[in-house]
């Protein structure tokens, strides 16, 4: 028996680890539009403490997901268009490997 190794981009692998909390995906909500916002500003709109705040953010933006710049002191976070487009077309060449449209249609299951 055979066995084929499909394995995730890091960038697919990044971005699925920053979008597994509910809390960063309702983070990421904020960002809609291209909007730039401080840990101050997402902290006060999701009732969290800045600290942790700060945490997911971080996450977000190792996981490809945010970028940031800093201006002095403030650190400005927007979402990174072209690295989540990246991650996903990753993910999605990764499950076509796995489980090609066809597969679906014949009932068959990756294992």
């Amino acid at each position: 028996m055979t066995s084929t190794s499909i394995e995730l981009s890091d960038e697919a692998r990044g971005f699925l680890k920053a979008m597994a909390s509910e809390t960063r995906q309702r983070i990421m909500e904020l960002f809609a539009g291209g909007i730039e916002l401080t840990v101050n500003e997402v902290a006060e709109r999701m009732s969290l403490a800045q600290s942790a705040t700060s945490t997911h953010l971080a996450t977000l933006r190792d996981g490809g997901v945010l970028s940031s710049r800093r201006e002095w002191k403030t650190v400005y976070y927007r979402a990174d268009s072209a690295r989540i487009g990246k991650a996903l077309s990753d993910l999605q060449a990764t499950l076509q490997a796995c489980c090609p449209p066809d597969d679906r249609a014949t009932g068959a299951s990756c294992s």
